[in-house]
């Protein structure tokens, strides 16, 4: 729990509760008055030398003070709350608070966690894209991620629909530790259907909230929520996305916040790839095909906690073979629409995907079809 007592917290939930106040304005504020309780009693007078405090803020400061009664109620509720979920609040000043998130722009002074941080999570990366992949975005988000895992660097992702979820159960299902970042309160869990999936990213790393319990996903809060993924993490992948996709709002996050940017190339006919497209196109992200290229490129930043090798999927494939992974890159194919695709029979086809899967880059699914892996 924060080393906050409670009046403390009440004071910054009073602030907090002002309009026209946020983070940044409390930490200015704090700069002149060195604590809450002071700002809260300060007169107006000496409110109005803090740059950017207007005549009509300053009253409304001297009168938050009528609140605070109210507030602490509710803080008191808020605290009890967490206790019984076992989540706690972790303010800016805390030393369990991210270091990395310290780093950005408008960090949140609380967070609101359930499960744990380790100081390992100091060494992650985002993982975000569209809540309706392709077969091809699913398998190399799942791929990618499971690398990334093995490799002991946490994955941190908004745990929507999708590339996200895949991002998280990945990183499970290879024992490693995974972080969600949620635009809502630590008790509503959306989308609804991944219950069972928050409980596992509360076993294995933590489940995030900038917002107070009982705050529902609304659409104003998810921005707020994506400046925190980049914010935890050393990179960011993007997989699949459209132009206005919420991952492209967290690639800019991520540039501003001078973080990396990593973007899986994808069929130009595709919605689902043509924000990460754009992306590599205009140079903002660099072109990635698998969890080596992000480890190369961030080899001395994650050196403390690399495994011994870093994982290398860059198989040599002959040329019929290189046309029917082209073939495949978008989704599954049943074997006649492959021997199409890459001109080729298909018994001559059933060669070469025999190969493939010897190879471990392409695996049969039922009905004679076949997907990468």
């Amino acid at each position: 729990m924060s080393k906050l007592n409670l009046e403390q917290l009440t004071n910054l939930y009073t602030l907090l509760s002002i309009e026209g106040i946020g983070p940044g304005k409390i930490r200015t504020l704090l700069a002149k008055f060195r604590s809450t309780e002071n700002i809260l009693s300060a007169d107006k007078n000496s409110l109005l030398d803090v740059e950017g405090i207007s005549t009509n803020l300053a009253g409304r400061i001297r009168k938050a003070n009528h609140n605070k009664n109210e507030i602490k109620i509710w803080v008191e509720k808020q605290l009890t709350k967490l206790q019984k979920m076992n989540a706690e609040i972790v303010t800016i000043w805390d030393k369990n608070y991210p270091n990395l998130l310290k780093k950005i722009f408008d960090p949140p002074l609380l967070l609101q966690i359930k499960g744990s941080l380790s100081e390992s999570d100091q060494y992650a990366i985002a993982m975000v894209g569209t809540r309706q992949p392709t077969n091809y975005g699913k398998v190399l988000a799942e791929r990618i991620s499971s690398d990334l895992a093995e490799q002991n660097i946490t994955i941190v992702s908004g745990m929507a629909r999708g590339i996200d979820s895949i991002g998280h159960l990945s990183a499970i299902k290879k024992g490693g530790r995974t972080v969600a970042v949620i635009g809502s309160g630590l008790d509503v869990i959306y989308p609804p259907e991944n219950r069972k999936l928050y409980e596992k990213i509360c076993d294995s790393g933590a489940v995030i909230s900038e917002f107070v319990l009982g705050t529902k996903p609304d659409a104003q809060n998810f921005p707020r929520r994506n400046r925190i993924i980049s914010g935890l993490s050393l990179g960011c992948i993007i997989i699949e996305t459209g132009i206005t996709g919420g991952a492209m709002q967290t690639a800019r996050f991520a540039l501003d916040q001078n973080r990396e940017v990593f973007a899986l190339p994808g069929n130009v006919n595709a919605k689902q790839s043509e924000g990460s497209n754009q992306l590599i196109q205009r140079g903002e992200a660099e072109l990635i095909t698998s969890a080596e290229d992000v480890l190369l490129e961030l080899e001395l930043k994650l050196k403390p906690v690399l495994g011994k090798n870093i994982p290398k999927h860059q198989e040599e494939l002959n040329l019929f073979e290189e046309k029917i992974v082209n073939a495949l890159n978008s989704e599954a194919l049943q074997i006649d629409k492959i021997a199409s695709a890459s001109n080729l029979s298909t018994s001559d086809c059933l060669v070469h995907l025999l190969s493939l899967e010897f190879k471990g880059l392409v695996k049969q699914l039922p009905g004679k079809m076949f997907a990468l892996l």
